[in-house]
This record gives C-alpha cells, structure tokens and sequence, in this order.
C-alpha cells in the first residue's frame, strides 16, 4: 500500500534527514588514505548515540543473517549492502557509504544506552520504530580518483538529479527510470536492475518500488505526498550483479568486476515539484 506523508510526517523525516546529511558532509573531510573503513561505523554510531537515533539498518532480515552494522560500506566494485570491517582506503579507491535512520523525538527511547552490537535487539526497536526516517547513501573518492572514477562519479550524480527532476505529479515512474537509463547508457555505462528506489515510511522500505530504468509515460502516477528515494547504481560494464553467498550474504558486486558508483537522496513530491529531504545543502537542491 502507498501511503501519503502528512506534513507533520514529512517534517519529521526533514529532521531525521538533516542529522544524515552532518554525517555526510563530515564524512568528506574524514575519508581520506590510510583511514580505517571501520572507523566510518564507529563514528556514525557515536552521532547516533549523541543524537538519539536509531541506526535502522541494524536487524534488517537477511537470506543468511540479520545486517549488523549502522553503516553499508560499499568499495570498489561492491555495489552495495557491503559490511564495514577492517580495511585500510587506499588512493583511488571508490566508497559508497549508505544509511537509514531513524530520530527518535518523542523520549520513548534513549538511544545512548542501547548495545548496538546486540542486533535481536536492535532488530526490535527498528519493527517498533515510529517517527522520521532518513535514507541518503553518497559516494566518496578516497584521495585522488582516476578518470575512470571521476567520470562514474559525475554521471552517476547527474543521474541522481535526472531522476529527481522527474519525480513530479502527475508524471509516471517510469518517467524517472527512462530519464536515469538514457543519459547512463548514453555514456557506456550500465545501470543496475536488481536494487531500485522505495518508498519511505512508515517503515524505511515501502511501497512504490522506483527502478532506475524503464519507459517514459509508463508505471504508476506520481502524486502529491508520496516520500521516495532515487539511489542509481552505475557501473562502468555490465548492469548485472552478484551476492556474496560465500561470504557475508549480504555484499552484492558487479558481475564483471567493473566498477560501481550510487548517490541516494529521498524527498517528497510537492505540488511545485520535488523537495530533497537529505540534501547536503551545496548540490543541485529542488
């Protein structure tokens, strides 16, 4: 079912969205070479503590384990859903940090006493979460990136934006997924199938699923209140990719080893048009 964000929902998924977007701004300066990607988790998880808000990723149902951590840590050739773990960035290397969170206003919880390492449960305070929900995931080139980075980066950001423009009433899903395969393909890249935009709240995933390919004037009609996120996934070969069932269950990879790029903002549909809810405050802003 789709619901439609009433203004004080959407109020406070701004909120929730402006601690996400600290995060990333701070992550710009913390990332760099010969940092440990563990300490991206560490730090994410002490602003959640000091913020009171819930990490919501921690607990989500997996085919081999419930996800464990505040943060997805996605390098390289990883698309996505990667774990944070001990690994020192190098020059050149292409991180993908992703999050959803929860703020929590009403005082039903204190965040700073929670363990976060006991994901049953985490896993329980994420299914009883009610309140404002952010999900941003941004793309960080660790030191100087190549051309072959550089260029991911900017298409894959423009795709981001290319989508958003068309996330207006009355126009269709498959508007935003027509508009991001255009200009990615248009440029040699591959746009991944397998993991598309959502709805947000009252759970972080909702319906409508929002692909990132597709065709114009096709899909469902965008209404006035839906809260949706954009979250492309461009690779520098093949669309298509791989779980890690070997190894955590969890890290999905370009098929063939190519590189992998993904921005993700969520915003909500106005009247006059898109609203960024995890803006950074300094891109392309609607």
């Amino acid at each position: 079912m789709i619901t439609l964000k009433s203004q004080r929902e959407v109020e406070q998924m701004d909120r929730a969205g402006n601690v996400l977007a600290d995060i990333h701004i701070h992550l710009r300066d913390m990332i760099k070479p010969g940092l440990d990607m563990w300490a991206i988790e560490e730090y994410v998880r002490k602003v959640c503590k000091e913020k009171n808000v819930l990490p919501l990723q921690i607990g989500v149902d997996g085919e081999m384990t419930d996800f464990p951590y505040a943060t997805c840590c996605s390098l390289n050739d990883e698309v996505a859903h990667a774990f944070p773990r001990h690994y020192i960035l190098k020059d050149g290397d292409l991180i993908k940090v992703d999050m959803v969170l929860g703020l929590v206003e009403d005082g039903s919880l204190d965040v700073s006493k929670l363990d976060f390492d006991n994901v049953p449960e985490m896993k329980k305070h994420m299914e009883a979460f009610s309140g404002g929900i952010a999900d941003s995931c941004w793309a960080y080139a660790v030191g100087t990136p190549s051309d072959e980075v550089k260029n991911l980066m900017d298409v894959t950001r423009e795709c981001l934006y290319l989508g958003i423009e068309q996330a207006k009433v009355g126009n269709r899903l498959g508007d935003i997924g027509a508009a991001i395969q255009e200009y990615a393909e248009s440029r040699g890249y591959g746009v991944v199938r397998d993991l598309v935009g959502h709805g947000v709240g009252p759970t972080m995933h909702e319906e409508p699923l929002v692909p990132h390919y597709g065709r114009a004037g096709r899909g469902l009609r965008l209404r006035e209140g839906m809260v949706l996120t954009i979250e492309p996934m461009i690779s520098t070969g093949t669309w298509e990719v791989k779980t890690d069932y070997d190894g955590d269950g969890w890290t999905i990879r370009t098929r063939d080893g190519g590189l992998s790029c993904q921005y993700e903002h969520q915003f909500v549909i106005t009247k006059d048009g898109p609203v960024i809810l995890t803006s950074q405050g300094e891109e392309r802003t609607y």
